[in-house]
């Protein structure tokens, strides 16, 4: 995760994303490696400070950042370059479908009665963490999915072959009433976070290999306006992250739920 602001400049990233990537691309590639030590190499060239972090740098253009213009220039219509991990210390550029998930202004918000501690949301540092904590304390991952879940862990770190290390920001396992038991990869997108297709990838793969006889149901979460928690139920088919389902909630004094609320809620469930 970012942990240097002072170097988040997204120019200064630019410049050494563009200089790695027009030094392994050729004209009609679809995909190559980097290794990490390319970042401190470039930066060094081009005296450009880096964080501690050297993750906060692919970080950034995973999921807050456009890769500079003259990168996205290269990538077929329809297509756009994403960075994969491709094992330890080691990513890949790959040209993916145009990949876009966005709230769905449209639908309607469902009401939950607020659950979450007032200390809780005092000293929540950053909105990542105040979103896991929202949707923790009100069960968000149960009311949405419909099963009974328990948080297993957040900021769940491992490596994987062939991927590298990876982090999920919350794992949760939970079962429905036939028995059957999930795991629940959960993404917390706040701010200018952007869902992302390479995280959804990564989290699928490792609740596959970690946890092979439970069902995986990705989820993503994330703060529109007005104090709305979108949340997505993701999956991937032919290559690409699709969304299964999408709900919007808000929560509210148990008294801001009014009858009108209830009987349009009572409506959708016949």
């Amino acid at each position: 995760m970012p942990d240097d602001k002072t170097v988040r400049k997204p120019n200064r990233y630019a410049a050494i994303i563009e200089n790695i990537f027009f030094s392994h691309y050729t004209s009609g590639a679809r995909e190559f490696q980097f290794a990490r030590e390319e970042i401190v190499e470039v930066a060094a060239e081009l005296k450009i400070a880096l964080p501690k972090n050297l993750g906060d740098l692919i970080y950034s253009f995973r999921y807050r950042y456009d890769l500079p213009q003259r990168i996205l220039e290269t990538a077929e219509e329809g297509l756009e370059w994403i960075i994969e991990g491709s094992g330890q210390a080691l990513y890949r550029f790959r040209l993916a479908k145009l990949s876009r998930i966005v709230p769905n202004e449209h639908l309607i918000t469902i009401k939950v009665p607020d659950a979450t501690p007032e200390i809780i949301a005092a000293y929540a540092l950053t909105d990542e963490q105040a979103l896991l904590a929202k949707v923790r304390y009100n069960r968000l991952i149960d009311i949405f999915l419909g099963v009974t879940a328990y948080s297993l862990q957040n900021h769940l770190r491992t490596n994987l072959k062939g991927i590298g290390q990876l982090e999920i920001d919350e794992v949760y396992v939970g079962l429905d009433r036939h028995g059957r038991q999930f795991v629940v990869p959960v993404q917390a997108k706040g701010g200018s976070d952007k869902h992302g297709v390479v995280q959804t990838h990564q989290d699928i793969a490792l609740c596959k290999a970690k946890f092979p006889d439970l069902v995986c149901r990705a989820v993503s979460a994330q703060f529109m306006s007005d104090d709305r928690i979108a949340m997505f139920e993701l999956a991937v088919q032919d290559g690409e992250v699709k969304v299964m389902e999408e709900k919007h909630y808000r929560l509210v004094p148990a008294y801001e739920i009014k009858s009108e609320d209830l009987a349009l809620y009572n409506l959708r469930a016949e």
